[in-house]
């Protein structure tokens, strides 16, 4: 029988944020993939103001491992570096909300 234990500092990001581009009133996404679940005292940014689930923010997690941040409805204050702590890892990435088309 072999127990694995896995532990804040075994755990790395797999997949980190991806800078995105959205017009406003548009829903962006952020997701971040650790490599083991069960790392601790995760949190979003959005330039250095934490993040709370709530009507507009949407957090959510999948397996431990997969962490995802939506922000729906966005509007042109809302651009700048969202970032994604760990434990001591971080992701960071630029949201881009853009206005809206002149062609409408």
């Amino acid at each position: 029988l072999l127990l694995l234990c896995y532990t804040e500092e075994a755990a790395v990001i797999v997949s980190g944020l991806k800078n995105t581009d959205v017009f406003v009133g548009e829903s962006a996404t952020f997701t971040c993939e650790l490599s083991y679940p069960g790392v601790k005292n995760v949190q979003w940014w959005l330039d250095g103001s934490p993040l709370h689930n709530n009507f507009v923010t949407e957090i959510s997690e999948q397996d431990g491992m997969i962490h995802t941040l939506t922000l729906n409805d966005v509007a042109c204050h809302d651009s700048g570096t969202v970032t994604f702590r760990a434990g001591s890892l971080i992701s960071s990435a630029k949201l881009l909300v853009k206005g809206t088309s002149l062609l409408e």
